[in-house]
């Protein structure tokens, strides 16, 4: 069974008035984002503006002792290289593939152009900038203030509204990179996390079972980078009916076998 793809399943390529997308369409080349692969390493210089249709991006600072930390997260919402269209044109930070799908990659020289034009798709991508430093600003603040419990379910929820189905792989590494803590201090999270019956954890196999309570446990970082987000990005349209960027905080409690069915995120330790 063959999968389509489609660049409108990225929101801001399906934002773009149809002039555009015809101007841009033949540009777009389908790349496959595998598990751990690494976009840009700290320092390189990409060749590629990267845009999402079921892959999930982590962008990281890594320490030169190997530690690393999340600072954003990036799905079908948005983009990977701004630092090429923001005259940077390189970054400290490294991309990595933490959400196994594909992407639309479009080369540098013809993303700068685009951007030159002063039109539809700068505006798309100064909106998007701000909603990642917005991202990058709280996750910063989520890090120093913040418990592990908090951090653990704003790093699920965030994966899970950018995810095209209710799984996911990490691996307990990965989620430890993210939160910048031990690999122990993950398993322990996860683990209060099952006693008070919001996810069923066993050989680093995560199931939610209530998402609705991982929203009211989480800190208040996960709301303030969703509203922001949605402020800033809303409108955009979906080419294909998905699951979407983000959902209420208001969302009302399901049943328990509707929970386990429609939530699952797998850790492989």
């Amino acid at each position: 069974m063959h999968t389509l793809h489609d660049p409108r399943q990225n929101h801001i390529i399906a934002t773009l008035p149809a002039a555009d997308f015809g101007r841009l369409h033949h540009h777009l080349e389908l790349a496959p984002m595998l598990l751990g692969q690494v976009l840009c390493e700290s320092g390189g210089r990409m060749q590629y503006v990267y845009f999402p249709t079921t892959a999930i991006v982590s962008n990281q600072y890594v320490l030169a002792d190997g530690a690393s930390a999340e600072f954003s997260v990036i799905g079908n919402e948005g983009v990977v290289g701004v630092s090429l269209f923001m005259g940077g044109e390189t970054t400290p930070s490294r991309s990595v593939v933490h959400g196994a799908g594909h992407a639309y990659r479009i080369k540098k020289t013809v993303m700068l152009e685009e951007f030159n034009r002063v039109g539809p798709m700068q505006r798309l991508l100064l909106r998007h900038t701000q909603s990642v430093l917005t991202q990058t600003a709280q996750t910063a603040v989520c890090n120093r203030h913040h418990s592990i419990d908090q951090q653990l379910c704003r790093c699920l929820l965030m994966r899970l509204d950018r995810s095209t189905s209710n799984e996911l792989v990490l691996t307990q590494e990965l989620i430890a990179g993210v939160l910048g803590v031990r690999r122990e201090g993950v398993t322990e999270a996860a683990g209060r996390l099952q006693k008070a019956g919001l996810i069923e954890y066993r050989r680093g196999h995560i199931t939610v079972l209530d998402r609705a309570g991982l929203v009211e446990r989480v800190c208040e970082c996960y709301a303030v980078v969703k509203n922001e987000s949605d402020r800033l990005l809303s409108g955009a349209r979906t080419w294909a009916p998905r699951t979407p960027l983000v959902e209420s905080l208001s969302v009302g409690r399901h049943s328990h076998a509707d929970r386990r069915s429609q939530n699952a995120v797998e850790c492989v330790g």
